[in-house]
């Protein structure tokens, strides 16, 4: 009986190791992100996302297609395609848990109201002020103007691959003119 309860015991330390390692092994993972996505994946600027607190389901999508290569990226399909389900279901699941921190950064007023009159077909899955309505979907309020701006361009431009239908109807409608403005109304909202 004893020697049962030994083994038990001993098999469910092995079994929590690994739990333990896997979380190693993510946090580690994590860390290679902050590189271009920002410390705790808080984008510190440029043209790279705030990927802390957007939806694991997203996260999850995203990352897979990347590296099933359904959406183009150059950094990031070459970046994903070493990893395996678990760890970008892993790296899905960490992100989603931390906050989402809209990013602090300049706006011209004058385009903010213009973009303002122009998310008419972005409010129904990213809400009026870019704070997700619709589950799955990513925040865009405090996203850098610049990243909005350049996954509006991806999406208007039918040969660029990039697999959501419901965003390629979105935006078709949008004026190439508007999509700075509507790209700087996002990043200005709080």
């Amino acid at each position: 009986m004893q020697r049962r309860v030994m083994f038990a015991l001993a098999a469910a330390s092995f079994m929590w190791a690994g739990v333990s390692v896997a979380a190693d092994n993510i946090e580690g993972l994590a860390r290679t992100c902050n590189n271009c996505h920002g410390l705790n994946g808080v984008s510190a600027g440029g043209s790279m996302p705030s990927i802390a607190g957007l939806p694991e389901a997203y996260l999850k999508n995203i990352m897979t297609e990347w590296k099933t290569g359904k959406r183009a990226s150059a950094n990031m399909t070459r970046l994903i395609s070493g990893y395996t389900d678990d760890e970008i279901a892993g790296l899905a699941q960490y992100f989603s848990k931390l906050p989402w921190v809209p990013v602090a950064q300049k706006t011209d007023p004058k385009l903010v109201e213009r973009g303002k009159q122009a998310t008419q077909s972005c409010a129904g899955c990213h809400g009026p002020t870019g704070k997700a309505v619709m589950p799955g979907t990513p925040n865009l309020n405090g996203q850098l103007a610049k990243y909005i701006e350049l996954e509006l361009r991806k999406y208007k431009d039918e040969s660029f691959a990039m697999p959501s239908m419901m965003m390629r109807m979105a935006v078709k409608p949008i004026k190439d003119e508007d999509i700075p403005a509507i790209a700087e109304f996002y990043a200005s909202q709080k």
